[in-house]
């Protein structure tokens, strides 16, 4: 029997990505995010709170890198989204990750992350229901352990995890299930 629980945020999986930008003293600034995603085949929209630090990055630089972390960065990504740099303006520093100087936008490339997207921003939207920050995919990095033969990323060899916002968990992604428009291409004859 089903049960109504509400109206609640309570889609899954939900992406978990690591938005990074400079400070206003050049600094590196990296928050955990859910809440976006893919918009465009060059366009990725970000739901953000305008109080969190990137936001002011955001506006200032125009640019920020969009990664995907992998669970051998968990605990470190959390961190990221625990920690606020309104308060903690040295969290990358205690993280003891790495990063470079994107060649493409200003912003930041996280190296420990396999899959970055380097973003120009298009546009931010206030809403009623917060802020949508528009941005346009410059180019994609990816780390050549996460590559198959083929020169293509690997979705299994990420090793990314979902949010949970249900249950305030996080899932390991990585098992192949099936062929997007092949897997089921035999329900088109029936």
């Amino acid at each position: 029997m089903a049960k109504d629980l509400g109206a609640r945020p309570y889609l899954f999986p939900m992406p978990t990505y690591m938005i990074a930008t400079y400070n206003e003293d050049d600094t590196v600034d990296v928050m955990m995010m859910a809440w976006g995603g893919i918009c465009a085949a060059d366009m990725v929209a970000l739901n953000l709170e305008a109080e969190h630090k990137t936001v002011a990055n955001l506006e200032k630089r125009n640019a920020f890198t969009l990664a995907v972390p992998g669970t051998d960065t968990l605990e470190v990504s959390d961190f990221f989204g625990i920690a606020t740099a309104n308060k903690m303006a040295d969290k990358f520093e205690r993280s003891g990750l790495h990063a470079v100087k994107s060649e493409r936008v200003d912003a930041p490339i996280i190296t420990e992350y396999p899959i970055t997207l380097e973003c120009e921003v298009v546009e931010m939207q206030a809403q009623p229901y917060g802020l949508r920050v528009l941005g346009k995919i410059i180019n994609v990095i990816a780390d050549e352990s996460i590559l198959d033969d083929a020169g293509k990323i690997d979705a299994g060899k990420v090793h990314a995890f979902a949010f949970d916002q249900m249950q305030n968990g996080y899932y390991a992604i990585g098992e192949k299930v099936g062929q997007a428009w092949h897997s089921g291409a035999g329900w088109m004859h029936k």
